[in-house]
């Protein structure tokens, strides 16, 4: 009867230590079991501006919708003079939506003679007329047939517009796609242009060395010019009767 009885409490110790050991595991980690939360898959940090089959997200500085004399053809958004019945009106683009610190890739062509540039901070009100009253230019431009060629490196395609110089070697022919990205970092005080993969100018964008170019430039008496961290980027149309053209437009946020 004694050896049974051994058995019996034998039997139930390894059954109580087996439920501890197991009680222990669970114990080590209280959400065994538990369905664990699954992390978002990454998204694409570039937000398309224009994607060529509309002119959503844009439209003219202080006007309505995009129209003539701004057509769409072959994916591009083009301004074809022969539309323009406005006799010296200016149809500059910009965006719906305002942006502080970014990338900005696209592509942009011009024919011959064509002058253009694309814009940033740029605060849109009746009082200012134009977009380059407050928002600094990249240039766009044919440097050769274009008399602002001549006028030297701070007026060639590329420059910060008669603040920092550009090299024109990077430039593309005229009626030929350009591609650039334009870096605004206020964060960092950090500008930048990449033009068909050549960084072709450098530059702070606010603080005491912004103020200083501004002071040796035409801008110098300009009272809202690169004032504004935020605000809207601008496509110019500069008034000539030229064809220009943009592409393949989109950015990132800072």
């Amino acid at each position: 009867m004694k050896k049974v009885a051994g058995i019996i409490l034998a039997v139930l110790v390894l059954a109580c230590k087996g439920k501890q050991e197991k009680q222990g595991e669970v114990d080590s980690d209280p959400m065994a079991g538990a369905e664990k939360e699954v992390p978002p898959p990454s998204t694409n940090e570039w937000t398309v501006l224009f994607d060529g089959s509309s002119f959503d997200g844009w439209h003219i500085y202080n006007g309505g919708a995009v129209g003539a004399p701004w057509k769409l053809e072959d994916g591009a958004m083009i301004f074809d003079p022969s539309l323009d019945e406005s006799d010296g009106k200016h149809f500059n683009l910009v965006t719906d939506t305002e942006y502080t610190s970014f990338e900005l890739s696209l592509e942009w062509m011009v024919n011959e003679g064509a002058n253009s540039g694309v814009m940033w901070g740029v605060v849109e009100d009746e009082k200012y007329g134009e977009p380059y009253v407050t928002g600094p230019e990249i240039q766009v431009l044919d440097n050769i047939g274009h008399p602002d060629g001549k006028n030297g490196p701070t007026r060639q395609a590329g420059a910060l517009y008669d603040m920092i110089p550009t090299d024109s070697t990077a430039v593309k022919p005229v009626g030929e796609w350009n591609h650039f990205v334009l870096t605004i970092n206020h964060k960092t005080n950090e500008g930048s242009v990449v033009l068909n993969d050549n960084t072709v100018a450098e530059f702070p964008v606010h603080g005491d060395a912004w103020n200083e170019m501004v002071s040796k430039s035409k801008f110098a008496d300009w009272e809202h010019f690169g004032k504004f961290k935020t605000g809207k980027i601008a496509l110019q149309h500069h008034g000539e009767p030229i064809v220009i053209g943009y592409r393949n437009i989109k950015i990132k946020e800072l």
